[in-house]
C-alpha cells in the first residue's frame, strides 16, 4: 500500500498528528511542520518539526512503509545534511515504521535504548490506542493500515468516516484528515470502483455531494466553464495526481495537457485504480 504522501499530508495537521504518529511524544512548545530540500544535493526532508520561537529539538520524522536495509542510513543522511546547514540546532531524527519486521537490523546501535534515533512501529502501538480513543480522529486516519480483515473494514467504514467529520476539530484540519483517510480507502479496496468506496464510508450522503466526487468533477466542470473544458478537466486531474503520488513529472504534465475531453475523462474514472502515474497515462517514452 503506498503509504508516504499521506503519511506526511497528515504530519502536516500539526502537534497532535506528530503526537498519533510517534507513538505519543509531544511537541513542547510550539513547533512549524515543513518540507525542506538541503540545497545542492536535492535531498529531500518531507517531515520536519522546527521549533517556533524557542531553543526545543528539531525533528526529523522518516517514515517507511515497506522494509529497506538502509532506512536508518537514510534518516541519519537527512539528519547530518540538516546539521551542517544549522549546526548550532539539536537535530533527533524519528524512524516511523508499519510493522517492528521492517525496522532495519543495521547499524544495529540504532536499535538499542539510547541511540540517537527513535523508532515507532505503528502496528505495535496504534491498534491499542484505536481501541482506547475510538473517537480521536487522527487515530481513526489510520485504520486502512491497522485493520488486517477486510470485512470487519468495510464494517467499520462508514464509523471511522464519520469520527472524521464530526471531529471538534479545525475545517482545514478535518478536510486533511478526510483526504487521507479516503486515500487509503482507495488503495485499500483497489478492485471497487470509486463509487463502491465512497458509498462504503458515506452511506448517507449521495455520492454528488462527496468531496472526492467534487474534486474530480465538480472542479473540472467548474474550471471548463471559466478556461475550457479539456483545461479545466486536465487541471483536476494534475492535482489529484500530485495529491496521490506525490511530484508529477514534466513529461506527464505536458501529456496531460495535450490530451482531449474523452482521455481526460478515462483517466479521472481510472485514477483510484492506477498503482502510478506510469500506469495511469503511460510510461515517458521521449
Amino acid at each position: 500500500m503506498k503509504t508516504d504522501h499521506p503519511i506526511y499530508l497528515f504530519l502536516s495537521a500539526g502537534a497532535e498528528a506528530f503526537r498519533v504518529l510517534t507513538g505519543g511524544r509531544e511537541l513542547a512548545g510550539a513547533y512549524r511542520f515543513c518540507s525542506l530540500t538541503i540545497k545542492g544535493l536535492e535531498r529531500r526532508l518531507d517531515g520536519v518539526f522546527e521549533p517556533d520561537g524557542h531553543t526545543g529539538p528539531v525533528y526529523v520524522v522518516e517514515f517507511q512503509g515497506q522494509s529497506s536495509e538502509k532506512a536508518w542510513y537514510n534518516l541519519l543522511t537527512k539528519i547530518g545534511l540538516y546539521g551542517e546547514e544549522h549546526p548550532r540546532r539539536n537535530v533527533i531524527g524519528i524512524g516511523v515504521f508499519l510493522r517492528e519486521q521492517d525496522v532495519p537490523a543495521f547499524p544495529s546501535w540504532a536499535n538499542h535504548a539510547g541511540a540517537p534515533l527513535q523508532q515507532v512501529a505503528l502496528r505495535r502501538v496504534l491498534p491499542d490506542w484505536l481501541a482506547r480513543e475510538p473517537d480521536n480522529p487522527y487515530v481513526a486516519v489510520f485504520a486502512p493500515l491497522l485493520i488486517d480483515d477486510e470485512d470487519v473494514l468495510r464494517t467499520r467504514a462508514a464509523v471511522y468516516w464519520r469520527t472524521v467529520q464530526e471531529a471538534p476539530i479545525d475545517a482545514a484540519v478535518r478536510d486533511i484528515l478526510a483526504q487521507v483517510l479516503e486515500f487509503w480507502f482507495f488503495e485499500r479496496f483497489r478492485g471497487l470502483t470509486a463509487k463502491e468506496i465512497w458509498a462504503m464510508l458515506n452511506l448517507v450522503t449521495p455520492i454528488q455531494e462527496t468531496k472526492a466526487y467534487q474534486s474530480i468533477f465538480a472542479e473540472g466542470k467548474a474550471e471548463g466553464e471559466t478556461e475550457g473544458e479539456a483545461k479545466g478537466r486536465a487541471e483536476s486531474l494534475k492535482r489529484l495526481l500530485v495529491r496521490r503520488f506525490g511530484p508529477l513529472p514534466a513529461w506527464a504534465a505536458q501529456r496531460i495537457d495535450a490530451a482531449p475531453v474523452p482521455q481526460l475523462d478515462a483517466w479521472l474514472d481510472a485514477i483510484f485504480e492506477a498503482a502510478s502515474v506510469e500506469e495511469l497515462i503511460g510510461d515517458d517514452v521521449g
